[in-house]
């Protein structure tokens, strides 16, 4: 299970995480909305990018898609993710325990299993199970 930070974007996400990765190394790997089937104006817009630096930490982010909230001060979130689906829905059940789910966690068209709470203290979670290779 690894834990990382996730940053939302309105339109920036290419630029942005194209300057991260000029600015601390390392290997990006992004996917646009129309990857997966979505067309029209976010269709060339970046539905996920993963930093995977040479530390070994990992930075994601994304454009924000029509239908979900933006918000300038809750536009970067943690993420914990991992393909040990056992541990990871123990952390989902011990952070949704007294806060609310936003998204349930469950199977997604990327193939993955994900889910997005905000626990107790207010602090927004996503969860992502990675289906194994």
């Amino acid at each position: 299970m690894e834990l990382s930070s996730y940053i939302s974007f309105t339109g920036q996400a290419r630029e942005a995480m194209e300057f991260y990765a000029d600015v601390f190394g390392g290997r990006l790997e992004m996917n646009t909305f129309a990857e997966f089937g979505m067309e029209g104006d976010i269709g060339d817009q970046i539905m996920h990018a993963s930093l995977h630096l040479p530390s070994g930490q990992t930075l994601m982010g994304s454009d924000t898609p029509p239908g979900m909230e933006y918000s300038d001060g809750k536009r970067v979130r943690l993420i914990v993710h991992g393909e040990d689906e056992a541990e990871i829905r123990g952390a989902w059940e011990r952070l949704v325990e007294g806060g609310s789910v936003e998204t349930p966690l469950e199977q997604q068209m990327w193939g993955d299993v994900y889910g997005a709470c905000t626990d107790k203290f207010g602090v927004e979670w996503m969860v992502n199970i990675a289906q194994p290779a």
